[in-house]
């Protein structure tokens, strides 16, 4: 089943807790303490493929986490990181956040990583020194990270073929390639887009129909609105025509209007008219709707037959000029290959101070975030570490500032604990 959007949640690992341990080993007094580090959490990464062309796989699955760090243990033993998630996506797959693209994955292996896994805590062996000689704290894992996602897939072609319904598109895919889309004598018979390969002289490219393109198409009415989209990475179009229609140039009209409505990008792309079932008109009718269409429009004209093949030849020979030309006006991008480093702890030790009111006040920054959030306040030795870090980082001196008396409640990270002062 074809399905070109979805939204998910993610949720990366959690980092595993620092051990709390102490050597302990015949002979060996006062080992002191050996309490190993956290492992750190999973990332949660994104990869296109050329394996998929549809998102059906998330169908019905809301949340996808990756693994978590295990914690330390004694003897300086380090838990074991948590597993990376990847989770695949056709290539044309873009990735929105908050309803804003934050990758767009139009290559075969790109990779993005969409959420970073929790940092793994310290053991108490971190935190040993010449006046902490027996630390009976570690740090708790770091939370990963957890985002709520959407991905919209376009589908990547060559070639669009566009028209209103009826007029031979799905004939003329299952003609030139291997495609074998349902084929009836009433509207809407393709209700989701189809890709074919076509095999023609040596090249090969791919060509995919838009189904559902009517009038009003742009503002939702048929399939159009909803398939649009997927014509937007094609680089041009086959824009058939049934020459048995009534009136041809007006059907031409519709869908050029609806191309301009929805992105007039689209309108901007090469295109060729085909006109199709030409075996169901006479060569007066088809000289007389040629000589009206080059009056009207400055377009290539083709007229074909796609069940007998009759006119399918030339329609390729060209369509292997323009897509040579359109590749090579197109520029060159170079996909660089992620590098996913280690996680790290927060560098910044910048911060700021609020007075929310008389007895609380409210400390954020990065690195100092980080270290509460890992902290175990309801260790006293955890929350003298604190303690010490908001004298080094001279959070102290801006909290006397701003007011603050020992026994003031601070907020740093969504904990409340009491201040010492300085």
């Amino acid at each position: 089943m074809f399905l070109d959007e979805v939204a998910i949640s993610i949720r990366a690992g959690k980092g595993g807790a620092g051990a709390i341990s102490f050597h302990r080993e015949k002979y060996v007094t006062r080992g002191g303490p050996d309490g190993g580090h956290g492992g750190h959490g999973g990332n949660v990464l994104i990869r296109a493929t050329a394996n998929r062309n549809t998102l059906y796989h998330f169908k019905g699955v809301k949340l996808f986490a990756a693994g978590n760090g295990e914690g330390g243990a004694g003897n300086l033993c380090a838990g074991k990181a948590g597993a990376d998630l990847v989770l695949e996506v056709p290539v044309g797959t873009t990735v929105l956040e908050d309803g804003k693209s934050v990758a767009d994955l139009v290559s075969d292996g790109q990779t993005f990583l969409a959420a970073r896994g929790g940092l793994g805590g310290k053991g108490n062996s971190n935190f040993c020194s010449s006046t902490r000689q027996a630390p009976r704290f570690a740090e708790l894992g770091e939370p990963g990270e957890a985002k709520d996602l959407k991905f919209e897939l376009k589908l990547l072609a060559d070639i669009g073929i566009i028209g209103l319904p009826s007029v031979g598109k799905s004939t003329l895919i299952s003609v030139v390639s291997a495609a074998r889309p349902k084929i009836a004598e009433y509207h809407f018979t393709t209700l989701t887009p189809n890709l074919g390969v076509v095999s023609h002289r040596g090249e090969n490219f791919v060509v995919s129909d838009m189904p559902g393109l009517i009038r009003g198409a742009s503002h939702g009415k048929g399939l159009g609105h909803q398939f649009l989209k997927h014509a937007e990475r094609v680089r041009f179009f086959w824009h058939l025509v049934d020459a048995t229609s009534k009136s041809p140039l007006t059907d031409y009209k519709v869908i050029r209007e609806e191309l301009r409505k929805f992105n007039p990008a689209l309108a901007e792309k090469p295109e060729v008219l085909v006109l199709s079932k030409t075996d169901l008109v006479d060569t007066k009718t088809l000289v007389s709707l040629r000589k009206k269409f080059m009056e009207k429009n400055k377009v290539k004209i083709f007229e074909i037959c796609a069940p007998i093949h009759e006119g399918v030849e030339e329609l390729l020979n060209f369509s292997l000029e323009v897509l040579a030309k359109t590749k090579a006006a197109e520029p060159q991008i170079e996909i660089e290959l992620p590098v996913f480093r280690p996680h790290l702890e927060q560098k910044s030790k910048s911060f700021t101070v609020k007075k929310k009111n008389k007895k609380l006040f409210i400390v954020d920054g990065p690195r100092l975030n980080q270290i509460v959030v890992m902290s175990d306040m309801t260790n006293p030795e955890a929350i003298a570490r604190v303690q010490d870090v908001l004298v080094k980082f001279g959070a102290n001196r801006e909290l006397a500032r701003a007011g603050a008396e020992p026994g003031a409640k601070i907020e740093i990270a969504g904990k409340i604990f009491e201040w010492w002062g300085q």
